[in-house]
């Protein structure tokens, strides 16, 4: 820290001990309460500042904080309202989340969340702590980001689904990164990106029905919706001809896209029709290959029937369904500031993606 920082942090103290003399390890700190921090005979400013701020007993203490690690754990458990889900997110297991989160509490005194078989739900105490801690720590991100900037570089936190990044992301990245070869992108591919936004990532590519109006989203498309099937359901005695032969089979459903089988019920004209039985993956890529294996239909957007270019797969009828999802670009509004997040933003749109 250059030292007139230092001088002008030390003041408020210096006023304080009115000219005392204090010894610190042998050494004498003499007239410290002059306009100036004086050299202390072979000790540096900042060892003497460290010394005088938390050694001395003058007026001054610098509260106790909880560990930064026990504010991110409580943080992340509130966002994604799942300890299991936190623990995830910071690759730890489910016992150290909870000592962390335990610690907390132990240390303001107070439980923060209500526990409800699997969720963790804020209580009022606890959406407090949010609300008054989860900004501070997004200004210190912020500005550790900053200062760890170098050469030019730039670094984008971004959460991207993985069929998403696998089949329409990765094959044009390419195109970024000549434009900004100094543009660098960590990739998350979580499915709870969007309750990430400020803290794990900056930006990320979602698909949802809906958006949170309190953030910048830009759509990025609009999709249908396709029953997908292996190849071999269409051959044979037994073969799938008709949309009401669905309910001898079982059906693939994204466990975040409940609403598309309704929907492409609705449009194909049955819409109380009960498939022999219904699966839910929370992977795009994972429905596709559990399509192909036979072990199921999928009901999911027809993009990704044409991305994944599999011979195995087929469209299952010709019925147009537009869906109710789409894939989204969003970020909170404040981060289209920065710079990194702003050139991915422009680039995606431009794009096409």
């Amino acid at each position: 820290m250059p030292e007139r920082l230092i001088l002008n942090a030390a003041k408020p103290l210096i006023v304080q001990v009115r000219k005392e003399h204090y010894r610190l390890q042998g050494m004498q700190l003499i007239n410290i309460a002059s306009d100036r921090f004086p050299p202390v005979f072979g000790i540096g400013s900042h060892f003497a500042f460290a010394q005088l701020s938390f050694g001395l007993n003058i007026g001054y203490s610098m509260r106790r904080l909880p560990p930064l690690r026990a504010l991110e754990a409580f943080i992340r458990v509130a966002r994604l309202g799942s300890s299991k889900a936190a623990a995830a997110e910071l690759a730890l297991s489910a016992p150290a989340l909870s000592r962390r989160i335990k610690s907390l509490e132990d240390h303001i005194g107070k439980p923060l969340f209500e526990r409800r078989n699997q969720s963790m739900v804020l209580n009022e105490d606890g959406q407090t702590l949010l609300e008054a801690v989860a900004p501070a720590l997004e200004t210190i991100g912020e500005a550790v980001d900053q200062m760890t900037v170098s050469g030019g570089d730039m670094r984008l936190h971004l959460g991207v689904l993985p069929l998403f990044g696998a089949t329409r992301l990765l094959p044009r990245l390419p195109e970024l990164k000549k434009l900004y070869p100094k543009l660098h992108i960590d990739v998350d591919t979580s499915a709870h990106a969007v309750n990430m936004l400020g803290d794990a990532v900056d930006a990320a590519i979602i698909i949802s029905d809906d958006v949170d109006p309190h953030l910048y989203a830009v759509k990025l498309d609009s999709n249908k919706v396709y029953a997908i099937a292996s190849a071999e359901l269409t051959k044979g005695p037994n073969a799938v001809k008709h949309p009401e032969d669905l309910k001898n089979h079982n059906i693939l459903i994204h466990s975040n896209m409940n609403r598309a089988f309704d929907q492409w019920k609705e449009v194909v004209g049955l819409p109380d029709l009960q498939p022999a039985g219904i699966d839910h993956l929370d992977s795009g890529p994972l429905m596709l290959e559990a399509a192909a294996q036979g072990l199921g239909i999928a009901i999911m957007h027809g993009g990704h029937f044409s991305d994944a270019n599999d011979p195995r797969l087929v469209r299952l009828f010709d019925h147009e369904v537009d869906s109710p999802y789409s894939y989204w670009f969003v970020c909170r509004k404040r981060d289209m500031k920065n710079r990194a997040v702003r050139i991915f933003h422009d680039w995606v749109v431009k794009a096409g993606l």
